[in-house]
């Protein structure tokens, strides 16, 4: 591993933070970095020192924070905080999630105005750098403290509690630091505090959505591309000089990524006189619908980068007797956000649903259900179910979390954003999304073949030709599962999109050329 990433130091982006998830990217601490962490650790001494009331190192937490707690109990109160925040319910959230709010965590921390030993965020980089993840479980945080309880939980080994895994196994913290012959570190003031506010939580599943529904639209615009080419649809929607006229950067991207994966298709150029006026606008509008969810996914990936790097602890230390208490661990400004693109996931989802409608109706030359031999075969009638019911639980989904609040700490907490709901919310629609899609590949795929012996463009036929290196024609029925499940794999693991955009680099062709923006 060549390059590396100093943390508090470097911009971190989305790609970069799935680097250091992935481990193919090191996070190291610079001199600069150890230096401001000093810096700021000296001023919360000082703090304690002299006796200055402040939130949170020498009070206690939310409605109590007029409590004042004595010289001698502020290390106990920090041991205490990680236990008494450590709530959370339900299953535990993935291990590499939990591995980024690890990173992210350590990305604010090291900024310098958290207060945080030298030593705390060196065992923080340990258990990233050996892989000892703790367990954190998915339910409990109203996102507005920060993300109380999920951290809580993500830093209670620090302390020897809670559990964690390693080496493909589950474990009490414990046994795990007995193993590797290290001990349960002492919090100093503020630790506790520090480790536990902030919007981490919702910050990786902010990015991990960024990261997956970035593919899920790459994937969209391609298999859209072969649903109209097996349709035999027109591309004249497409033309630039259209979308000049209106010119929203998702819908003119898209409209260029089509002409692109459409160009010299010679199924394309078998109907160009075929006196067909327009098609449906699952076909005819992919720009625009596809294009309103890219403008969607820009800003949330904007505004998360923001989020990367940002401090969103409380107090913020920036100087000797320099404190505030704000509400940066406030999460509306990622809720927002999340909620907007759960409803641009989803609309992908819902038109993807209407083109695989469209490829059974047996218009256009295609056969009713995709089969030649219907009645005793149901073809690929049963497919589309799935997608009208994976649509209807996603618009479900969308349900806005960001607009309810609930008062917390007996009204000191009167306003909470729900975040860590939202973002949950939108990683499950991808969840269907990317089934959605896979079952629209799946038709799409089937209906071309029935083009032959034309053929669509090079890029196309290449996207043709790797699906059915996983799963073939289909002569009759089958169980029809387990190719969907193959091919949403190819999507989920983001290898279907990234060999086309291999493919379309070796053509000199790149698909997003002029919107670098839109690229993670």
């Amino acid at each position: 591993m060549s390059k590396s990433f100093q943390y508090g130091i470097d911009n971190l982006t989305v790609a970069k933070a799935a680097s250091l998830a992935q481990g193919t990217l090191m996070g190291i601490l610079s001199p600069a970095a150890v230096k401001r962490i000093k810096q700021s650790q000296r001023h919360v001494r000082e703090i304690v020192e002299n006796q200055t009331t402040v939130y949170g190192v020498n009070t206690g937490f939310g409605i109590l924070s007029n409590k004042k707690i004595s010289d001698t109990d502020t290390i106990t109160l920090q041991h205490k905080i990680l236990q008494s925040h450590s709530v959370g319910v339900g299953n535990p959230i993935a291990p590499d999630l939990a591995r980024l709010m690890l990173i992210t965590k350590i990305h604010a921390l090291t900024h310098g105005y958290s207060g945080v030993q030298l030593s705390t965020l060196e065992r923080i980089l340990l258990h990233i750098e050996k892989d000892i993840i703790p367990v954190v479980p998915e339910k409990g945080s109203v996102g507005a403290s920060g993300d109380l309880a999920p951290l809580a939980h993500l830093f209670l080994p620090l302390i020897g509690l809670g559990e964690v895994y390693y080496q493909g196994g589950r474990f009490p913290s414990k046994e795990v630091l007995n193993q590797l012959e290290l001990k349960p570190i002492e919090l100093g003031p503020k630790e506790g505090l520090a480790l536990i506010n902030g919007t981490q939580f919702i910050l990786s599943f902010a990015v991990k959505a960024v990261q997956r529904m970035h593919h899920c639209l790459q994937a969209a615009d391609i298999i859209g591309a072969m649903s109209l080419e097996a349709l035999t649809g027109t591309k004249a929607p497409f033309d630039e000089r259209l979308h000049r006229l209106r010119p929203f950067a998702g819908s003119s991207m898209v409209a260029q990524r089509l002409r692109l994966l459409l160009r010299g298709s010679e199924i394309m150029q078998s109907h160009i006189d075929c006196g067909r006026v327009q098609d449906p606008y699952s076909l005819r509008c992919m720009p625009q619908v596809h294009g309103a969810s890219r403008n969607a996914w820009l800003h949330l990936k904007q505004l998360t980068e923001t989020e990367l790097n940002s401090v969103t602890d409380n107090p913020v230390i920036l100087g000797p007797g320099d404190t505030i208490s704000g509400g940066n661990f406030h999460g509306q400004l990622l809720a927002l956000p999340l909620d907007y693109a759960c409803f641009a996931a989803a609309e992908l989802g819902n038109i993807s649903d209407r083109r695989c409608y469209l490829l059974l109706e047996g218009k256009w030359g295609l056969p009713l259900l995709l089969m030649k031999d219907v009645g005793l075969n149901s073809g690929f009638m049963i497919p589309q179910y799935t997608t009208a019911a994976l649509v209807t639980e996603n618009k479900t989904l969308c349900f806005p979390a960001s607009v309810d609040s609930i008062p917390t700490s007996l009204g000191q907490e009167d306003h909470v954003s729900m975040g860590s709901i939202s973002g949950r919310k939108l990683n499950q629609v991808l969840d269907n999304l990317e089934y959605i899609l896979a079952i629209e590949l799946l038709c799409a795929s089937q209906a071309i073949e029935f083009r032959r012996p034309l053929k669509s463009s090079a890029i196309l036929e290449s996207a043709h030709d790797y699906i059915r290196q996983s799963v073939g024609f289909a002569e009759q029925d089958r169980i029809f599962a387990e190719d969907i499940n193959q091919i949403r794999h190819l999507i989920s693991d983001f290898s279907f999109v990234e060999h086309i955009a291999e493919y379309s680099r070796s053509e000199g062709i790149d698909l997003n050329e002029n919107y670098p923006d839109f690229n993670l």
